[in-house]
């Protein structure tokens, strides 16, 4: 077992107004409750390291009911992470414990609706150690997502979005095969697929247009050319309602640390 090794620092400022998700984010399951309506108060900015210990492989759950996520490799620990909000319950919580990193809102399932606020924050910037083998899940109800994953060592993602915008980087050199599960509401999403990895993508068929660079389609199915003539398939299924899906073969442009 792991000892929980979580720093923290912390800063307040004066509220910041920033433009608020639609309705239709605000809305998202992950955010329904009972409890009244959430305030703005002070923008709060924290920042929380964790080490990694002796773990030699890390699954890491991300639990965001609505808000900006930024997600990169390039950690010297585990996780070194940044986060911006100005609603005191959004605080996020992390936890570390038998080889299993947590980052999630307190009660995902539980935070009250946010419909009616439209000037509340929420970021979270998140890097992750690039060197140790993950298996990562990353729950949204909505709004923006900058998964920069080329860079981390993954073999497994798991990702259930709500409505928003979701740039997804799985380019690089995998080591391995891996599955990539993507459930997605009313979103627009953009995958970065790899070069020299085999890539194959389903997308079931939807109210969603779609549109490749570098790919072959046959039927729902889209392949790289390195698909079948190299060892390792990165094997991509995508879920998602009204919405865009943007699929392009890119170089590697990082080098897992």
């Amino acid at each position: 077992m792991n000892t929980n090794v979580i720093e923290t620092k912390r800063q307040s400022a004066l509220p910041t107004v920033a433009a608020g998700l639609a309705l239709a984010l605000l809305a998202a399951p992950l955010l329904a409750g009972c409890n009244p309506a959430l305030k703005v108060g002070a923008l709060q900015t924290e920042s929380q390291s964790v080490a990694l210990g002796d773990a030699e492989v890390v699954r890491v759950q991300i639990g965001m009911g609505a808000g900006d996520l930024e997600v990169t490799s390039g950690a010297e620990g585990l996780l070194e992470a940044d986060f911006t909000y100005n609603v005191a319950k959004l605080k996020p919580v992390i936890e570390y414990t038998d080889d299993k990193l947590s980052v999630r809102h307190p009660n995902i399932e539980g935070v009250p609706a946010l419909l009616g606020i439209t000037e509340y924050r929420n970021e979270w910037d998140l890097r992750l150690a690039g060197g140790v083998p993950m298996e990562m899940s990353v729950e949204m109800g909505g709004g923006s997502g900058d998964l920069q994953l080329a860079g981390l060592s993954l073999t497994g993602l798991d990702l259930n979005v709500g409505a928003g915008d979701y740039a997804i980087d799985l380019s690089g050199d995998w080591a391995q095969d891996a599955d990539v599960a993507i459930d997605a509401g009313a979103a627009n999403l953009r995958l970065q697929l790899p070069a020299d990895v085999g890539a194959r993508v389903e997308v079931d068929s939807g109210p969603h247009t779609v549109s490749t660079s570098g790919l072959t389609q046959s039927g729902s199915v889209y392949t790289n050319a390195a698909y079948g003539e190299v060892e390792v398939t990165l094997d991509v299924h995508i879920q998602t309602g009204i919405g865009h899906i943007d699929l392009e073969v890119v170089e590697a442009a990082a080098t897992r640390d």
